[in-house]
């Protein structure tokens, strides 16, 4: 189905790929009747075009982007917003929407939900911007309608910022990076690498989006083969599939953790801009005639089938035919898995799902960018028209990502066939995707066209004792399932006819609902606070030396960002720092806040001019033995903070929480052999955190020890990439290398000051 090039390759006329080799010089001549260089064939692909319109550096290599847009949702337009008002935010000076897909149920934490759309609203009133009200979209679906464009980029700050498909490059990133945006700041990175997606054949029949992403997925996550690099998807396969089989395949590109997508573009990508009233914004997208990729991805989509990626993660797939004909053993290889991700907490099982020799699961949902879409829903209709979902566990929910996909079904009679069968179909909502809603009982399965199944995601609480599991699926295969009763059924194995029908978007549903300033802000407007919208705490610059505790060591082999700060039941807190923060860890180390806080407390002791030792004890023995070396290190010159380690940190999510909840509880550095995505690290950096690597797996500090690093101001001022540490226990001090890698100079200063919002304040 899916294979990869062993190097970099080339694309001819968009058609020929021709692998690097001793002889590929002669072949790309013989089929061009001249010559051209990697370097050169390189400027030839669509991501480097685009990538070079909003360059502002001059220098290819050290992009310094300017994005046309960005757009936010209500659990980090309020924290983007309240770091860039601390940072002198006057206007915003590009387009930037404020969508409310997340927090939109208000089904926790009372009316605090609602206080933090009221904020959005006045803000967009008063900096002259967008807002979108609850259940009228999910974000990326708002985002297609109206915001996409040919060659334009869009940052967004939710990690599927993924709008490819439509000839836009968008980028998911932490909060601190579209508050440099707001502040007519830039996007600094250096020139990505961009592997060709290489797409040919049809789909078969009962195949969707979903199946091939997870294909792609399953083959390029556990290498690492598109991390941090843009995917960019070529080849004739591409003018078979519509518009909306394109965009499910797009959103789902974050999973692979590549840094963006773009793809070619025709006249069906033309349709879905006039359909939405914007035909002006198409643009052809190719690449040159001969472009020159990192690596290449072949795609077959007449042989994809319905997929399945198993608990934990979008990587581990499946085949669903399979998984079928291996039931016991898969299911006892992901029980074995989850006694690492779960880390024994629970009495995982999934072998008791068997029944008569087949799988049953307990629940499906079609939901949110990935499955919510019109042709989704529309051909899970087709499947179960006339069915019935059965009264017994198995339950179906079909979330539309937009109100007028929603209002469509509704229209065409499709909206009505569902709910006949027993499906509930509610409102456009993020919920499925994050933990907030249709949380299965205990030790329940569900199906999920969604975008996640990391432990916990879904909504259980392991710290409870309570766990579930999420597996992902097409929403094709989900509706054939249910008409099975909930005995897991690929779409392929359906009769069905699929009617195809065609879209309408009603335009007048946004125009009634939707607040668009067009750009004008009014100075005069007030912002609506709640009691639970609290403004960041202050925080201190790098002082000239560090002391850290090491708070939680985690030997997991990734840890993803809701592990960091878990989704669900803490979103209604994200506009509260240090609220939000009591829940840093709580799934995965319960005792990370504690720890972490005695630091905090003898730190703030230092800088208020008191003795930290008198706060914490053993701070007094730790800077003793330090003094024996280095006699000038003291309570002026040395601050203390907490540091956690971890083997791969960072996958999933944007959420800049996953650092700024660290932070505020007084940790001054991550430690990690990687850091699975370029967004986790730059949330580190903006908020004033050291991302430290060191590679081997023998560590020589272990949690509770302590790691004197001397004159870090200096090494990071002196752009020094190896710093030296010491571990500081039992009266002695053992000397080892902690490495820093590449950082701009910005990012330097941005770590000196402490903070991003130390760095632009005025």
């Amino acid at each position: 189905m899916v294979k990869l090039s062993n190097g970099g390759a080339y694309l001819v006329n968009g058609v020929d790929v021709v692998e690097v080799g001793a002889d590929a010089e002669a072949i790309l001549k013989n089929k061009t009747g001249s010559s051209i260089s990697k370097e050169e064939a390189a400027k030839n692909t669509m991501a480097y075009n685009i990538l070079e319109s909003h360059n502002t550096s001059g220098n290819m290599e050290k992009l310094q982007i300017k994005f046309d847009k960005l757009a936010s949702h209500d659990i980090t337009f309020v924290g983007i917003i309240q770091t860039a008002r601390a940072s002198g935010l006057e206007k915003f000076p590009i387009p930037y929407v404020l969508t409310n897909c997340h927090n939109s149920l208000c089904a926790v934490g009372g009316t605090i939900n609602e206080d933090d759309h009221m904020y959005g609203l006045t803000c967009a009133k008063k900096y002259g911007g967008m807002y979108v009200p609850p259940h009228q979209a999910v974000i990326h679906q708002f985002a297609r309608e109206m915001l996409a464009g040919g060659g334009k980029m869009i940052l967004g700050s939710d990690s599927h910022t993924r709008y490819g498909a439509l000839g836009t490059m968008a980028m998911g990133e932490g909060g601190p990076e579209l508050v440099k945006q707001l502040l007519e700041q830039t996007y600094d990175v250096n020139m990505p690498g961009v592997v060709g997606i290489y797409l040919e054949g049809a789909p078969a029949k009962g195949v969707g989006p979903q199946d091939v992403a997870l294909a792609i997925i399953g083959a390029v996550f556990d290498n690492g083969y598109v991390k941090n690099k843009v995917m960019e998807f070529v080849g004739p396969g591409v003018e078979n599939l519509s518009a909306d089989f394109r965009i499910g395949i797009d959103v789902m590109t974050t999973e692979t953790t590549c840094l963006s997508s773009i793809w070619t573009t025709d006249e069906k990508i033309k349709e879905f801009y006039s359909i939405h009233g914007r035909v002006e914004e198409y643009k052809e997208l190719k690449p040159g005639n001969v472009a020159y990729y990192d690596g290449m991805v072949y795609v077959d989509l007449s042989k994809i089938k319905p997929m399945i990626a198993m608990p934990f993660h979008p990587s581990n797939t499946y085949t669903i035919e399979e998984l079928n004909a291996n039931l016991t053993d898969i299911l006892h290889d992901v029980e074995k898995k989850a006694i690492v991700s779960l880390d024994g907490k629970v009495d995982y099982k999934l072998t008791d799902k068997i029944r008569d020799g087949k799988l049953y699961v307990e629940q499906g949902i079609i939901a949110g960018c990935a499955g919510g879409g019109f042709e989704n829903i529309c051909e899970a209709a087709d499947i179960l028209k006339g069915r019935s979902i059965g009264a017994d566990e198995f339950t179906l929910s079909v979330y539309p990502a937009s109100t007028p996909i929603y209002v469509e079904l509704a229209r065409n009679g499709r909206l009505a066939e569902l709910m006949a069968t027993g499906a509930i179909v509610k409102t456009a909502f993020c919920g499925p995707c994050f933990g907030a809603g249709d949380t299965p009982s205990h030790n329940a399965f569900s199906i999920r066209h969604s975008t996640r199944n990391f432990p916990n995601r879904e909504g259980s609480k392991l710290q409870n004792g309570q766990i579930s599991s999420v597996a992902l699926m097409d929403a094709r295969s989900i509706a054939a399932t249910a008409a099975n009763k909930g005995f897991l059924t690929a779409a392929t194995d359906v009769d069905v006819e699929y009617t195809a029908p065609k879209y309408h978007f009603d335009q007048s549903i946004y125009a009634n609902r939707v607040f668009d300033s067009k750009g004008v802000a009014d100075d005069a407007v007030e912002i609506k606070f709640g009691p639970n919208i609290k403004d960041w705490p202050e925080m201190s610059a790098l002082t000239e030396n560090i002391v850290l505790k090491v708070v939680s060591e985690i030997h997991d082999p990734v840890t993803t960002t809701d592990e960091l700060i878990p989704s669900g039941e803490t979103s209604s807190y994200r506009s509260n720092p240090l609220g939000l923060a009591e829940f840093t860890l709580s799934r995965k180390d319960p005792e990370y806040v504690g720890r972490a806080k005695e630091v905090k407390a003898a730190e703030d002791a230092r800088i208020s001019g008191s003795c930290p030792g008198e706060t914490l004890p053993e701070i007094a023995d730790v800077m003793g033995t330090v003094r024996k070396i280095y006699p000038n290190a003291d309570n002026t010159n040395t601050g203390i903070g907490s540091t956690i380690y971890a083997v791969k940190p960072g996958d999933g999510s944007a959420r800049e929480q996953a650092a700024s909840c660290q932070k505020v509880l007084g940790g001054w550095a991550n430690i990690a052999r990687e850091y699975a995505t370029k967004r986790y690290r730059s949330n580190l950096i903006n908020w004033g955190m050291l991302p430290f690597i060191f590679e081997e797996e023998a560590l020589p500090f272990a949690n509770g020890d302590y790691i004197f690093v001397p004159d870090v101001a200096k090494a990071i001022e002196n752009k020094l990439t190896d710093i030296k540490a010491f571990v500081v226990k039992a009266g002695a001090m053992k000397e080892f290398t902690l490495k820093m890698g590449e950082l701009t100079d910005e990012e330097r200063e941005i770590i000196l000051k402490g903070c991003l919002i130390n760095y632009n304040r005025k």
